[in-house]
């Protein structure tokens, strides 16, 4: 009885009173069995018996109500401490959606237009250039300026068409260039990052190619000059606060909120071979958009009830149903003509909204639903949205190594669990 009592009041904490969707579209949608749910919990423990991951959270939740919720594991296995509901994750990419709302707020009430120049905000954009390789006679490499064929616009900076990719060694000039100006380990205001980001040439012209990187970054500036806020303060301002999400920050700064830091395994703690994960303790000036929240699973989860509920959540409407749908509709499909990097995340079945990867076609040897639109984030946390099944599922976990493995698996149990 105390079990079944606690883990009532943990949902009750985790989600608070959420209305479900009325209609036919959530009455006829599908169930998780409790079978196939069985095989999912089993997975997420066999990965902390068998040492990948210290501990998880597993959220599902329909028509408004959790359908599934469990903790597994410790937050941190130095300090052994059980997780828990109020434990505080990494959120990296997954701020992404969040940057994307607040701009698309801007957007209805028409200070932004997503055809705007980038430029027309951060002049320093009108400026740059696209660096391309020219191979000489002799075999060397050398990178040439060429001027901008159109100017980067907002739509850009929420597909990731922009041309600002995340630096990398080896993956050509342009990207040696972002890896050797270190733009991550800085501690600057988005301002100043923006200026360092200016001064570097674009990867290609914009609207060519989905090239993720820094792009929400940018837009989260574009958010704070039209506000003139800092971008952390629009955002309690019009989404967090309203909302409740009252853990969600770009740094834990109350000590006493160190202990519910979740951390990966000792030997999981780098994304890249140079970047460690980042300490959410030290305060710093930098509020990424793109990549520096930190949150709790029902703080998030009460951020997709409102995409689920087409912008409305507690009887308080945040976006129009058109807005949610125009930024869940794909943006690069096959008319748009743009091409694709080689690493595209979203993946063969999907294309690329505004801010969130957007399901167009049933991968092979699943019925996965069309219309489903979801991110990640470099930690290991992920999320989904299924409309057609008046659903959604997050996963809250750190461990940057096994990251992509357990998301395909999850996502795989989780549908054969609702019969597709």
């Amino acid at each position: 009885m105390l079990g079944r009592r606690a883990f009532i009041a943990a949902l009750v904490l985790l989600v608070g009173a959420v209305g479900a969707k009325a209609g036919s579209e959530a009455r006829s949608a599908r169930t998780l069995s409790a079978q196939g749910l069985a095989k999912v919990s089993d997975y997420i423990r066999n990965e902390i018996v068998t040492g990948k991951i210290p501990g998880a959270i597993l959220l599902l939740q329909q028509h408004g109500k959790p359908v599934y919720y469990e903790n597994f594991g410790v937050r941190d296995v130095a300090t052994e401490s059980s997780m828990s509901a109020d434990t505080i994750f990494r959120l990296y990419s997954m701020s992404k959606p969040i940057t994307s709302v607040m701009a698309m707020m801007l957007v209805e009430e028409g200070k932004l237009a997503l055809e705007d120049a980038v430029a027309k905000y951060i002049p320093a954009f009108a400026d740059m250039k696209v660096g391309v390789e020219k191979k000489a006679e002799d075999g060397k490499v050398s990178l040439a300026l060429e001027p901008l064929q159109r100017p980067v616009t907002i739509k850009d900076l929420l597909r990731h068409t922009a041309g600002l990719p995340y630096g990398s060694s080896g993956g050509g000039a342009v990207r040696e260039l972002y890896a050797a100006a270190n733009l991550f380990n800085g501690d600057v205001s988005n301002a100043d990052f923006v200026a360092k980001l200016a001064a570097l040439p674009l990867a290609e012209q914009p609207g060519t190619l989905w090239d993720y990187g820094f792009a929400t970054d940018v837009l989260g500036r574009v958010v704070e000059v039209i506000s003139g806020k800092t971008l952390l303060q629009f955002e309690k301002e019009r989404l967090l606060d309203p909302l409740g999400m009252t853990e969600t920050a770009f740094y834990v700064t109350d000590p006493a909120k160190f202990p519910r830091i979740a951390e990966p395994m000792p030997d999981d703690r780098n994304i890249n071979a140079t970047t460690p994960v980042r300490d959410i303790r030290r305060p710093a000036i930098w509020q990424s958009g793109g990549a520096g929240l930190v949150g709790t699973v029902g703080d998030y989860a009460r951020f997709a009830q409102m995409l689920l509920n087409g912008g409305s959540y507690e009887g308080r409407r945040y976006l129009k149903p058109e807005t949610i749908a125009l930024m869940a509709s794909d943006h690069v499909g096959p008319e748009t003509k743009i091409a694709r990097d080689q690493s595209y995340y979203p993946g063969g079945s999907s294309g690329f909204g505004l801010g969130f990867a957007v399901r167009t076609s049933v991968p092979p040897g699943t019925s996965w639903p069309l219309g489903e639109y979801r991110w990640d984030g470099v930690g290991g946390t992920f999320f989904f949205i299924d409309p057609e099944d008046d659903l959604f599922g997050i996963f809250m976990v750190q461990t940057p190594s096994q990251r992509g493995r357990i998301q395909l698996a999850l996502k795989t149990l989780i549908y054969q669990a609702m019969g597709r």
